[in-house]
């Protein structure tokens, strides 16, 4: 069975890149991406373009973005019994942004590296973890 991933993200490069890593480490995941917090959650809650949208089993988030930043967005999906039990991993770009979230309310918090080589260590990591290790919860 699939496993249904939403990523959060507003650099395409980025994206590309986490998208052909994730992959070519599990073809089982199916990655959804939306470019801001608004889009997000309006795929979570199934409005507009995403009435036939998926569960997501996990959320990969970015924090620094147009619209909405991750910072709403992760405080919306926490207010939302709906949505709150989703596991969220933020995807930053510095160290100081992790003291900023509250650790119950992000499961995991992975900087976002600079090299290719990093990149993939990284994507590794998250698939041997979140995506093949970790029980996450069912979609209802």
């Amino acid at each position: 069975m699939p496993l249904e991933v939403l990523l959060v993200e507003d650099n395409d490069g980025d994206v590309r890149l986490l998208r052909d890593l994730l992959h070519g480490t599990n073809k089982s995941v199916r990655l959804h991406v939306v470019s801001d917090g608004i889009e997000a959650l309006a795929f979570l809650k199934y409005q507009g373009r995403y009435l036939d949208a998926p569960r997501p089993g996990l959320i990969l988030l970015d924090l620094n973005m147009p619209r909405m930043d991750g910072r709403e967005v992760l405080s919306r999906i926490k207010r939302d019994p709906h949505l709150n039990m989703i596991p969220i991993i933020v995807l930053a770009t510095s160290e100081a942004e992790k003291d900023a979230l509250l650790s119950e309310r992000v499961n995991c918090h992975l900087n976002k590296p600079e090299g290719l080589p990093q990149f993939d260590s990284l994507v590794k990591c998250l698939n041997d973890f979140w995506l093949t290790r970790a029980a996450l919860p069912k979609p209802a």
